[in-house]
C-alpha cells in the first residue's frame, strides 16, 4: 500500500508538530510511520525540534596545575589547601588569562556614569 501525503494530511501533520507532539504519534495518528514523519517535516522545513533524550552532563576534567597549558584558562577553583583545588582549564580569550566567562568576572568595564559623579 502506497501512502500519499495529500495537502490534507500535510496540514494535519503540520498542526500536530507545532502543537509538540513526538514523531512516533503524529505518525500513529495518520497511519504512517515515525520516519516518514520525519522525512516530511525535513522536506517540509519545518522548524527543528530538540531532542528529548536528555543527554549526561559530561563529567568535569580536573586541570592542576601540573597539567595546566598555554592557552588554557588559569581561573582557580575551590581551597588552594585541599586535593580538590584546580583551574577552569577551557580556551582562553585571546591575549588574557582567562577564558570568557572568566574574563566577563575578571575584568568589570569602568561605568561612565559614575566617573562622571565622582568628579
Amino acid at each position: 500500500m502506497t501512502f500519499e501525503w495529500t495537502p490534507t494530511r500535510v496540514s494535519t501533520l503540520i498542526a500536530l508538530w507545532n502543537e509538540g507532539l513526538s514523531t512516533s504519534l503524529i505518525g500513529n495518528r495518520s497511519g504512517v510511520t515515525k520516519n516518514a514523519v520525519v522525512g516530511k517535516v525535513h522536506r517540509l522545513k519545518l522548524k527543528k525540534r530538540g531532542s528529548p533524550i536528555k543527554q549526561k552532563p559530561k563529567k568535569a576534567e580536573v586541570i592542576s596545575l601540573e597539567s595546566l597549558r598555554t592557552g588554557m584558562c588559569c581561573w582557580p577553583d575551590g581551597d588552594p589547601g585541599t586535593a580538590e583545588f584546580n583551574f577552569c582549564g577551557e580556551p582562553i580569550v585571546p591575549e588574557k588569562p582567562y577564558c570568557e566567562k572568566h574574563c566577563e568576572r575578571a575584568y568589570i568595564k569602568p561605568n561612565k556614569h559614575k566617573n562622571s559623579q565622582a568628579a
